[in-house]
């Protein structure tokens, strides 16, 4: 034990100079952890997720608002999405990404988030080698002396900083004496500490240096300049945006005379790093490095507010003592990360806001305090004003991947010249004449087109058309081809007059009155007087049961001498009793010897005649009926 407390004892009086240059094989891009062994903490110890092991910025389920993992995946891939096209997303879809940043930036992607939207990614790459050349110099002595001193003050309780020559104060130190060396008319202030400190938890020492260039010059301009006149400025400012947002705590302060210096410096000089629990530091730092200086004003308006906004606080405060005591120890719920998120989206203060009263503020000043002694750059107010001011190159926002896999070289064979555009165009061209020229395949239709009908030719008989009710009358038609013998043998002079004016003219000329059997005895007519059972054509379906071969020897059907001697046309027809409908020959039955009986025309058009009289019948009727 002897031992290490010697070793930390050595340690601790050698300077961080010595140190650093000690461990010269250490990597320069590392940032993360610290050497505990080497100062003596070989114990385990016990952090938080966000890296401290004690204090008041530790982690707590009370300041916390934990988010879902799957939640968090999801907008890993969002925030993925638009770091890959951000030149695109930052012109057209600001208002998204003001929104996701306000949700809270993920951890994973937060310290690359920050380097895209303070616009020190492309200060980097617009500035290669220049981080390598400042750190390898040696640097004033004045301000080196300075930095060293405050090392150990900044955030003491995190597993970065708790030792003394660690990764976290080696970077710090480099990254402090790398602005003295680029800014030296502004040095060094104690405030930048803890500000490069909070940077370099979440990203590399050279990354961390940009994006502190780029809140000093662009955020914040003028801040950390000798005298300090940009900070007591924004004090009169936050003063006169205060009465407007609550008069209650404005009549407060004027009343005991307590100057906005004297409480808003640690908090708007350390953008808040030091004030709030670090859940709640993490999610300012997110609307803060994309919508400007704003954030940070609307915070202190909410912890003024809620401090002082209610006249029973304001009696526990009876003097200026007191009220910087109450200020000083804020009340943990107002703190809380998600209260402050939604109250600092609430408070009404625009940017426009902020330079109106700058203005205002900038002539009470040269007209009592004469002209400022340190004139810093205009102040911008967001990521989006950063990067229109300066527009970036394509090349300047692609991401450089941390982890190169090696890629084997293509052969020879895989290799080919590089064509040029007019060579592009022209194949593109041929491609698209080649397509054009290309006429599509005519596609086979598998319905055939009928024929028309030949008017020399008489028509056939099974052509015409019956209604979806009686599907039975056309299907053996089709099937079973109209026999010829008979009509060769005994050829009828009457057919052509049978035939074709039943399709193509009307009736004869006898009026349809003249038939009543057809149409009217047909529904007045009752049923025979013979039992079902004895009919089973009736009842049965009509394509399951054949029909016999032998006719009903109690109702003959009349079709039968009209196979020798056609009926005239003048000559009524006989009326049809309703068993005698010529019903469709079934298929043959293989037991008996099939029997072809011959088809006449007078039989086609009585068939015609009995569907026009049962057309105007219901479908319970022509059950009934048939």
């Amino acid at each position: 034990m002897a031992r290490i407390e010697n070793g930390r004892q050595s340690i601790d009086t050698r300077s961080i100079r010595t140190i650093s240059s000690s461990h010269t094989h250490i990597d320069d891009e590392s940032s993360f952890g610290s050497d505990s062994e080497l100062n003596g903490f070989v114990s385990e110890r016990h952090t938080d997720k966000y890296g401290f092991i004690g204090g008041a910025q530790k982690y707590s389920e009370e300041s916390a608002q934990d988010v879902p993992p799957e939640v968090l995946r999801q907008r890993e891939v969002k925030w993925l999405d638009m770091l890959g096209h951000w030149d695109k997303w930052m012109v057209k879809r600001h208002d998204k990404v003001r929104l996701r940043c306000q949700k809270g930036i993920p951890p994973a992607l937060r310290g690359r988030a920050w380097l895209y939207l303070s616009g020190g990614k492309v200060k980097r790459e617009q500035n290669q080698g220049k981080f390598q050349e400042l750190d390898s110099e040696a640097g004033d002595p004045k301000w080196l002396d300075v930095i060293e001193k405050d090392l150990h003050r900044q955030f003491p309780f995190h597993e970065m900083f708790v030792s003394r020559g660690g990764h976290g104060q080696q970077d710090l130190f480099r990254v402090l004496k790398a602005y003295t060396l680029y800014r030296p008319e502004e040095g060094y202030c104690q405030a930048q500490a803890p500000i490069a400190a909070v940077l370099l938890m979440n990203m590399p020492a050279e990354d961390a240096f940009w994006v502190l260039v780029q809140i000093c010059e662009k955020y914040l301009p003028g801040y950390y300049s000798p005298g300090l006149e940009a900070i007591q400025l924004d004090g009169e400012i936050l003063y006169a945006l205060l009465r407007r947002v609550c008069p209650l705590a404005y009549r407060h302060l004027e009343k005991h005379k307590m100057d906005p210096i004297l409480y808003m410096t640690e908090w708007f000089m350390c953008a808040f790093s030091r004030t709030l629990p670090w859940a709640s530091v993490l999610r300012v730092w997110d609307m803060f490095l994309c919508d400007g200086v704003k954030i940070i004003f609307r915070v202190g308006l909410v912890l003024l507010k809620c401090m002082l906004g209610s006249r029973e606080k304001l009696k526990a405060c009876q003097g200026q003592y007191e009220t910087m005591e109450l200020l000083r120890a804020l009340e943990p719920r107002y703190m809380q990360e998600g209260f402050l998120a939604r109250e600092i989206v609430e408070v009404p203060v625009s940017a426009r806001d902020i330079e109106r009263e700058h203005h205002s503020q900038l002539k009470r000043w040269k007209k009592n305090r004469g002209e400022l002694n340190f004139k810093s750059p205009p102040r911008m107010h967001g990521a989006r004003v950063i990067m229109l001011a300066e527009p970036p190159r394509r090349q300047d926002l692609q991401q450089n991947p941390t982890i190169v896999v090696p890629v084997p070289p293509p052969t020879p064979q895989m290799k080919k010249a590089p064509k040029s555009r007019e060579e592009r165009s022209s194949i593109k061209k041929k491609k698209s004449g080649r397509k054009s020229s290309q006429t599509p395949e005519p596609i086979p239709n598998p319905y055939p087109i009928m024929e028309e009908p030949n008017p020399q030719a008489p028509p056939l008989l099974f052509t015409e058309t019956h209604p979806p009710s009686q599907p039975l009358l056309t299907e053996p038609l089709h099937s079973q081809p109209l026999p010829t013998e008979p009509l060769l043998s005994q050829p009828l002079p009457s057919q052509p007059l049978l035939t074709k004016p039943l399709l193509t003219q009307p009736l004869p000329s006898q009026p349809l009155p003249s038939q009543p059997l057809l149409t009217e005895p047909l529904l007045t007519q009752p049923l025979p007087t013979q039992p079902l059972p004895t009919q089973p054509l009736l009842t049965e379906p009509l394509t399951t049961q054949p029909l016999p071969s032998q006719p009903l020897p109690t109702q003959p059907l009349p079709t039968l001498p009209l196979q020798s001697q056609p009926l005239p046309l003048a000559q009524p027809e006989p009326p049809l009793p309703p068993t005698a409908e010529p019903l469709p020959t079934p298929g043959p039955d293989p037991a008996q010897p099939q029997q072809t009986p011959p088809i006449e025309p007078p039989l086609a058009a009585k068939e015609s005649l009995l569907q026009r009289s049962t057309h105007s019948l219901s479908s319970t009727e022509q059950d009934t009926y048939l």
